[in-house]
């Protein structure tokens, strides 16, 4: 059987690689700015993306959504351009669930057949591929034209004199005209809604403000939010029915998993429908749930099926926190709260809902992360996502256009990262527009995600953190150290990591209790290397005496100690 690999994903808009145009003008549309197309995702880009240590690609805003953008020449139907964020729009407002984005395409009228030439590459370059499901809401304009035959878009059978039906598609406010607050009548006057639709964030207005969903609709899955929440599953409601189709369509595309934005704001009822019963016909699909109240964490895994959930308020807002100068003693609390869903949890440090690490609004500096990186990606054999950029230390600082000077790189513009285009570098990827600290920067994530995407001690290992043990230990300062063991079979891996700005020997003590919890009799190992760099170490390891590292500012260090053979039922070594 072949070894199980953990599963390091890298997301990236396609919109945003590839392009080697550096206008970069705010607010720019598409012949200014330029924008990536399927097609940049080369063999040798694909090649690159796996060499970093990746097993999946995420590619994110591939689905057909509004954009400011005229494609009506190709028959696509054009968007109002004042419920449209950005010149590019969000690719979170989906036009139509069965097409591709028009402006990813080299030729316009053949997006499908390229979307189909780019699944195959990714798998041929050894990668899965991930892209997005959006089932909360859709674009305010939402049109299918690519929709199989017999198929009924959403909403056309609506009965849009009720605010609720359990087999309608959309939440309608009978009566009122959609209007958002933040648009004057010349603005909207070219735009008829009526009844107006409720708005995707469930704002139940018919005039949402700038900060709301305005794009979008709610998707109404059975609940009667206004009558007392009632949950109107019975018979099984037209929403349910059009989703799982969708997702089939994209699954019979040989995609290998979703993403399922605002998972948490569906019920929990349909995923534990849709994710079974899709999942006989196409068994190793991957779900992965953007959920962000620890409350539901263990009904949607449990109940509703997912295979993985964003640990956002979690491992994340704890390590970003870290970074910033907090407690590394927090990260202890952090992965105790989870108990037996730790293994389900996706571990990051960026996305493209957050600020990029090396932003005047994180940490101003990208080195900073690397002990978070290694903590986040090597404590347990649940995946771990990278960002496009992250791996350069993108910084994210650009006023884009509807995307501000935030900290983010936009979602909503047509724009090219830095960093992205330096190193695609008209696909050649040679490194030569890259300084040497970007360089640098890169090979250290792959060395971290490479050693962890295949070490046993991490993709299969038990794991055992090592702060209690140090807490008074006068050579390892708790606050700004962290450790932690891997074992498995004969291998026993130390991670040490150092969130301080200065280098130190610290002084790692490994109480009886991790042995004893590994089934390790005997405690002194065979040999040490440094996992990374191969160099020989102290082989020296027991509970009696501590064990230094040395550990360079924002630094960490991979030990791995070889034993002989360990018997588990005899519980010898």
């Amino acid at each position: 059987m072949k070894d199980k690999q953990k599963i390091i994903i890298y997301q990236v808009l396609p919109r945003l690689f590839g392009n080697d145009k550096s206008n970069n003008i705010p607010w720019g549309g598409i012949e200014e700015n330029g924008c990536g197309k399927m097609s940049a995702f080369t063999r040798r880009a694909l090649k690159e993306i796996r060499k970093l240590g990746c097993t999946h690609v995420w590619f994110t805003g591939l689905i057909e959504h509004a954009t400011r953008t005229d494609y009506s020449i190709y028959n696509i139907r054009r968007d109002f351009p004042e419920i449209v964020k950005g010149r590019a729009g969000s690719p979170y407002a989906i036009k139509d669930y069965y097409d591709v984005c028009p402006d990813l395409a080299d030729n316009v009228p053949h997006r499908r057949r390229e979307f189909k030439k780019l699944i195959d590459r990714t798998h041929a370059s050894g990668l899965k591929a991930i892209i997005d499901l959006v089932p909360n809401h859709v674009a305010r304009q939402y049109h299918s034209d690519a929709k199989p035959r017999g198929q009924r878009d959403f909403g056309e059978n609506d009965k849009t004199s009720l605010a609720f039906d359990a087999q309608n598609n959309f939440y309608y406010l009978p009566g009122e005209v959609f209007h958002p607050d933040f648009l004057d009548e010349n603005q909207i006057k070219n735009y008829a809604e009526f009844p107006a639709k409720v708005t995707g964030n469930d704002c139940f207005s018919a005039h949402p403000g700038r900060n709301d969903w305005y794009e979008t609709v709610k998707l109404n899955y059975g609940i009667d939010y206004r009558g007392g929440a009632r949950r109107c599953f019975k018979p099984i409601p037209d929403t349910w029915l059009k989703m799982r189709d969708i997702v089939c369509y994209w699954a019979s595309q040989e995609v290998d998993g979703f993403r399922c934005d605002m998972a948490e704001m569906v019920p929990v009822e349909f995923w534990e429908w849709l994710i079974a019963d899709v999942k006989k016909q196409y068994p190793n699909l991957i779900f992965i749930a953007e959920v962000y109240n620890p409350a539901l964490y263990r009904d949607y895994i449990e109940r509703g099926g997912f295979d993985y959930l964003y640990d956002k308020v979690g491992l994340y807002d704890t390590l970003k926190t870290v970074i910033q100068g907090g407690s590394a003693r927090a990260i202890t609390g952090c992965w105790q709260s989870l108990g037996n869903i730790r293994p389900k949890m996706l571990n990051f440090l960026e996305n493209h809902d957050e600020q990029r690490i090396a932003s005047d609004f994180f940490a101003y500096d990208a080195w900073k992360a690397l002990p978070a990186l290694a903590v986040s990606a090597a404590m347990y054999s649940n995946p771990f996502l990278i960002y496009a950029g992250q791996e350069f230390g993108e910084r994210g600082m650009d006023a884009e256009g509807f995307s501000g000077r935030d900290g983010r790189t936009t979602i909503f513009d047509y724009w090219n990262p830095d960093t992205l285009r330096r190193w695609y570098n008209e696909g050649r990827f040679d490194g030569d527009k890259l300084s040497e600290d970007e360089s640098r920067l890169c090979r250290c994530y792959s060395q971290i995600l490479n050693l962890c995407g295949l070490e046993k001690s991490i993709t299969k290992g038990d794991f055992f953190d090592l702060l209690y043990a140090n807490t008074d230990n006068p050579m390892f300062n708790p606050d700004r150290q962290y450790a932690f063991l891997r074992f498995y079979e004969d291998e026993l891996m130390l991670v040490a990591v150092n969130f301080a700005e200065y280098d130190l020997d610290a002084d790692v003590s490994i109480p009886p209790a991790a042995f004893n919890y590994f089934g390790i009799r005997r405690s002194k190992p065979e040999s040490a290397v440094d996992a990374l760099t191969g160099e020989a170490m102290n082989p020296e390891l027991s509970p009696s005496t501590a064990y230094r590292v040395r550990l360079a500012r924002y630094g960490y260090r991979f030990v791995k100690f070889h034993y002989k053979k360990i018997d588990k039922k005899r519980g010898k070594s």
